[in-house]
């Protein structure tokens, strides 16, 4: 037992080695972050129900995971070949055309969600 948790700490490390790297390293990350911590507290402003921040929590995390993972290739393919191949640009273009299509899907969905109640909210400030 005392070894099992020993390893997942050391998983959870890993994780969290990865991640600093990813913020640390990709300038489309900072981006990210930036939009994420803007999504959030416009929700926090406009009261959104639990089913919204469920919803805007999951298209978030799928930008993230897609970033990770775009990440995760590019490193491998640097690592596999330091030519420019052919396929290694086909490689690292799908996973750059991964990560604009989870945003693109949840600047959709957040503005569908904060759409309407932001504009309600701004017309009342303005009046």
């Amino acid at each position: 037992m005392r070894k099992f948790l020993k390893s997942r700490i050391q998983s959870f490390g890993h994780a969290l080695s990865g991640l600093w790297h990813v913020i640390r390293t990709q300038q489309n990350a900072w981006l990210h972050a930036l939009m994420s911590v803007s999504v959030f507290w416009v929700g926090v402003w406009l009261k959104l129900n639990r089913l919204e921040w469920v919803m805007l929590i999951l298209v978030i995390a799928g930008v993230w995971a897609a970033e990770f993972f775009n990440t995760a290739l590019e490193v491998v393919v640097d690592l596999a070949t330091q030519e420019q191949h052919p396929l290694a640009k086909v490689g690292k273009d799908v996973g750059a055309a991964a990560v604009l299509i989870a945003a693109v899907a949840a600047a959709i969905v957040g503005i569908l969600i904060l759409g309407p109640p932001l504009y309600d909210k701004i017309i009342q400030i303005i009046n």
